[in-house]
């Protein structure tokens, strides 16, 4: 598998769940592949500077996100603005994140699991 982008450091957050993950899953054969017929819809709040709610849409393989928070969101994910950017970065690993309580889900855990898929 070759190595998968990462967004810029400064990427805004309404940048990064709008525009980079729906085209970085377009781009990627086989993160869509990965995600198959999967239909889910993830909420992103983050806490602290940056702070606001985003929405990731999952539906047959294709990615969509929009600004705001979702009323019937499958699983949500909360962390501070600093340990998104921390992830985003590779500088800290997901179940490293969740040992620590700096990040925190609620709903399917097991869609919790494809998060990788997803973000990367």
């Amino acid at each position: 598998m070759a190595r998968r982008a990462h967004p810029p450091d400064d990427i805004t957050p309404t940048d990064f769940f709008t525009h980079w993950v729906p085209r970085a899953i377009a781009d990627d054969p086989d993160r869509r592949a990965r995600l198959g017929e999967a239909d889910a819809t993830i909420e992103f709040e983050l806490v602290g500077e940056s702070a606001g709610a985003w929405t990731i849409r999952i539906q047959s393989g294709r990615v969509s996100g929009h600004e705001g928070s979702s009323e019937h969101a499958d699983l949500r994910v909360q962390t501070d603005t600093a340990t998104w950017r921390a992830l985003n970065r590779g500088e800290t690993s997901a179940p490293e994140a969740l040992l620590r309580r700096k990040v925190h889900l609620k709903g399917n855990f097991l869609l919790a699991l494809k998060l990788h898929l997803i973000l990367g």
